[in-house]
């Protein structure tokens, strides 16, 4: 039974439009949810549009395995000039004519940031350094460096390619792009690097992102769309979306409800599994380890 003044548990997946921070899509659906319990899975910079994965109540708790899950992006890049924060709502501090750079030259470099990489993390971030936020030491002027961190591009596709004029007069060009990658992977940092590599100087001009995971935009809502009926995706189809189903009996789902652990199932698929007892109710993630499926967040009881 839910307790009163709660809202329903489930997923919202939000079509994030541009010019709002992610913690602005929280606020509004706390709002319309009637509920201050809502996260998100992943943050999208206000310039960026596009999926961003709300969770309502108990399905909180599936944001964290979530955030692990590889994502899609479409952008557009800028080769011909460089800015403090790496996209286009910072300062320019470089402009390079783009001259004499051709398709070989932008594929041969994309193609090294493909694949299992070390990157640098764009500068105004939320990582936090030493327990403040780097955008924030940025903004105070501070001269610092960040670690390089693996991470991994599945592809980085360029569909299009555009001579243009920046406003400052350069002559630039503006590549649009797809880029599939792991969880962690920052797209203005590929814009600035790929740049770099050029001799020309990059930044981020548009980011959408249309995949997290199992969730695309073409099953996104808009706010606009939410205000006027607000629904979710219930908490189990959320799960079984995401991760791997597995279907149990009676007595073990009433062990599991205690938290106690199972005999494996032996699915190997190393990351969280979805457990669904007798009713088709959704019972918990688990993790196998050592010929056991061990709870890792158990939802009834």
């Amino acid at each position: 039974m839910k307790r009163k003044g709660t809202g329903p548990d489930g997923l919202v997946i939000v079509d994030k439009p541009e010019g709002i921070t992610s913690h602005g899509v929280v606020a509004r659906i706390r709002r319309l949810a009637g509920t201050r319990k809502v996260g998100h899975a992943g943050t999208l910079d206000p310039m960026a549009t596009g999926v961003l994965v709300i969770g309502v109540e108990r399905a909180t708790r599936l944001l964290g395995h979530l955030m692990l899950t590889d994502k899609t992006y479409e952008a557009t890049i800028r080769l011909g000039q460089t800015t403090i924060t790496d996209d286009r709502e910072g300062e320019v501090t470089a402009s390079v004519p783009v001259i004499g750079v051709g398709r070989a030259a932008i594929d041969a470099e994309i193609a090294k940031l493909t694949g299992r990489i070390m990157q640098v993390p764009s500068k105004v971030s939320a990582i936090k350094i030493d327990g403040k936020r780097s955008y924030h030491r940025v903004r105070e002027g501070e001269d610092f460096e960040l670690p390089a961190r693996p991470t991994t591009v599945h592809s980085f596709t360029v569909h299009e390619l555009r001579e243009t004029v920046a406003e400052d007069g350069t002559a630039v060009l503006d590549l649009d792009v797809t880029v599939d990658c792991s969880s962690g992977t920052y797209i203005r940092a590929l814009a600035r690097d790929l740049g770099a590599a050029l001799g020309v100087g990059g930044h981020l001009t548009a980011l959408r992102r249309t995949k997290v995971g199992p969730y695309d935009v073409a099953s996104a809502q808009t706010l606009e769309q939410l205000e006027e009926q607000f629904s979710v995706l219930p908490i189990g189809a959320a799960a079984a979306a995401a991760f791997p189903r597995w279907d149990i009996g009676e007595e073990d789902a009433r062990r599991l409800s205690t938290g106690a652990r199972l005999k494996s199932a032996g699915l190997d698929t190393g990351g969280p599994i979805a457990v669904f007892g007798p009713d088709e109710t959704f019972l918990a993630l688990v993790e196998e380890q050592g010929g056991q499926a061990k709870p890792v967040a158990v939802f009834v009881g």
